[in-house]
């Protein structure tokens, strides 16, 4: 459904309390981590605006002084207009990018001092930290465990919404639901007390109807010329299983739609038994001898814990890598996020995603006193591994299978995707 639908954020901070509905602490979507100005920023502009209205350019003048002078306010005005106002606007400009040139600089340097997101001792694997050096690495026959990492965004061009984005992401078109607040949809407390609006949106966004994109074919790709060790998957979409991943293959994070249990008395429940209640509009109660409990799909809620599976599995995978591809998410969500941290310290890793991500801020990690706080180091100077291929996912795995030769065994697969 969501990180399918697509990356499941709801079972994203599993591992984390959720918000409770009084004090509702909605998360930033993915639209929203190119910032702009903070509002106190804004309100301090306008501030000083009032302040020093009419000292553009010097202070103002009584007007007693000037009619002394023979001076007209319209003058006055036209001088302000016509020579300082424009000239000033620029030097504003200029001010903010030596400021912003100013904070990298300083970044960077005293990320250099403090290596800061480096591994002095590590050695580089890759001829070059590019998207090029990537292919050439995969080419080179040294890969032998790739494991990819995929969130919404390898599902959002099947027409399922991602969480976060504002205005299409699912977060954004909950009204009609009238929750408390967005989260509330997938929080455990809140649907034992009313399991309606999770039902009614599982009609909406039901696995099934929805058909496997080319980022989901380039994993199966992967997987086909003997690569893949694991896909781990936020997505409760289940189109990895319709691309025709091998279940062994698949590590699904947040959950599954293919399974079901009664919440009271755990009995198991087909796919195929919750789809006909759902799309009956019925809320699915258990069928056991004197049990009318509720019953939910096997899909990570907030406040419940992960499949044991994930656990058991990263241990074993992670430590094997020797290539890890990010796709399509926005590496916010915990546990999974901090996955990238798993992998051997000379491992490279790639992220395919619109924006950046994954990252911690390293001014923030030099005030917490963090040496190497982990997460990808793709602005660190002292980078040898990360790389990023910005864009949408099906574009950034259909340019890979290109640059690697793969593009003939690539195409075969689309049309499973139409």
């Amino acid at each position: 459904m969501a990180d399918t639908v697509s990356e499941q954020a709801t079972a994203a901070t599993a591992s984390t309390p959720a918000p409770t509905p009084a004090t509702p602490a909605p998360e930033k979507a993915p639209g929203n981590v190119k910032e702009g100005s903070s509002t106190a920023e804004q309100g301090g502009v306008e501030g000083s605006g009032k302040e020093c209205e009419g000292a553009i350019g010097g202070a103002r003048r009584d007007p007693d002084i000037k009619k002394e002078l023979g001076e007209s306010d319209e003058e006055d005005e036209g001088e302000e207009d016509d020579e300082d106002y424009d000239y000033d606007e620029e030097e504003e400009d200029d001010d903010d990018e030596d400021q912003e040139g100013f904070m990298s600089m300083l970044q960077n340097f005293l990320m250099s001092r403090l290596h800061i997101g480096s591994h002095p001792d590590v050695p580089q694997v890759l001829e070059s930290v590019s998207v090029e050096g990537m292919v050439q690495y995969l080419k080179s026959g040294q890969v032998k465990n790739v494991i990819t990492m995929a969130g919404a965004g390898i599902s959002t061009s099947a027409g399922i919404p991602d969480f976060r984005t504002p205005g299409t992401g699912l977060y954004s078109n909950l009204e009609k639901y009238k929750l408390p607040y967005p989260e509330a949809i997938f929080d455990i407390e809140y649907f034992k007390t009313n399991p309606k609006p999770f039902f009614v949106l599982a009609r909406e966004l039901y696995p099934g109807t929805f058909n496997p994109t080319p980022s989901h074919l380039f994993i199966k790709l992967l997987h086909d010329k003997g690569l893949l060790l694991r896909h781990y998957t936020q997505n409760i979409d289940t189109l990895e299983h319709v691309a025709g991943i091998p279940g062994d293959k698949l590590v699904e994070a947040h959950g599954t739609f293919r399974t079901s249990h009664c919440l009271t008395c755990h009995k198991e429940y087909t796919q195929e038994w919750m789809k006909e209640e759902i799309f009956q509009d019925k809320i699915p109660k258990c069928t056991g001898e004197e049990c009318n409990g509720l019953v939910k799909p096997d899909i990570v809620f907030f406040r419940e814990s992960l499949p044991l599976r994930f656990f058991q599995m990263t241990q074993v995978d992670f430590p094997k890598c020797d290539l890890l591809i990010i796709l399509g998410t926005s590496l916010t969500v915990q546990p999974f996020a901090m996955l990238v941290d798993n992998v051997p310290a000379t491992c490279p890793r790639l992220l395919v995603n619109r924006e950046k991500a994954g990252s911690i801020d390293p001014m923030v990690a030099l005030l917490q006193g963090m040496a190497n706080p982990g997460g990808l180091t793709l602005d660190s100077p002292h980078n040898k591994r990360d790389v990023v291929l910005l864009g949408e996912c099906d574009e950034g795995c259909a340019k890979l299978a290109d640059m690697l030769g793969w593009k003939e065994d690539f195409e075969k697969l689309l049309p499973a995707s139409k």
